[in-house]
């Protein structure tokens, strides 16, 4: 069964076959799972993904062997590939290099963002308070990743600006699940965080992002607290349904 919308529309097109399809394979994966298509300890099927990507089974296979090795996939003998389940020890440390990356690159983005620089974010904000006025959460998320980007770009340091983009996707994994609870909240930290920028204020600019990224860790643990506390079941396998 291919993902569908709300309105029964299939959710991803078929990818097209470039030269590095296996990297197609698996951040066409990745997406479904950050995106919550794919949710964790969910069992994933070979041939389902192969339908639902356009591609063979060989592929596939390969790119759930790399995600196992990158944490997004678990692989157990004789029962298959499920959607890994993160834990709060892993997340607490992922969001804590975060906040040490974008902190610093706020603080470098008030030196070197420029007019241009700080146009583009002013825009961006206005992207994601609107999507959280529509209660567009998929939009809200993908427009603060872009915001995201766009300050650590305009750093203008490469080295971090690639350590930055290492585990920007797994962080938007992590504050899927947060981001009705930020709400508008989270964008009106982004518009401080802008002016700072735009004032040159470096000291200000990196608080701005050390306070922001705490908040979301904060409230990504609180959710996970909220969690019923039972044992996460063992894997079984079976055939489950991408739908």
């Amino acid at each position: 069964m291919l993902l569908s919308d709300e309105a029964g529309q299939v959710a991803h097109a078929k990818i097209s076959r470039p030269a590095t399809l296996r990297e197609s394979v698996i951040e066409a994966i990745q997406e479904l799972i950050v995106s919550g298509q794919l949710k964790p300890g969910q069992h994933l099927v070979e041939s389902e993904l192969a339908e639902l990507l356009g591609v063979s089974r060989q592929p596939v296979r390969e790119a759930l062997q790399q995600l196992s090795g990158e944490g997004w996939v678990d692989l157990f003998p004789g029962q298959g590939a499920f959607v890994h389940v993160p834990t709060v020890e892993e997340a607490d440390q992922l969001l804590a290099v975060r906040a040490l990356l974008e902190t610093e690159s706020a603080r470098l983005a008030a030196k070197n963002a420029g007019d241009d620089g700080v146009r583009r974010l002013r825009a961006l904000c206005a992207r994601g308070i609107a999507a959280v006025q529509a209660d567009d959460v998929d939009s809200a998320v993908a427009t603060n990743s872009e915001l995201h980007a766009l300050v650590t770009a305009l750093s203008g340091n490469k080295v971090l600006s690639e350590l930055a983009g290492q585990v920007a996707r797994r962080v938007r994994w992590y504050h899927t699940p947060v981001a009705r609870r930020r709400g508008m909240t989270s964008w009106e930290e982004h518009t401080a965080l802008i002016d700072a920028i735009e004032a040159g204020d470096e000291a200000r600019a990196a608080q701005i992002m050390r306070e922001h990224t705490e908040h979301t860790r904060a409230s990504y643990m609180a959710q996970r607290e909220d969690e019923p506390a039972e044992p996460a079941p063992k894997p079984v396998r079976r055939r489950r349904r991408l739908g």
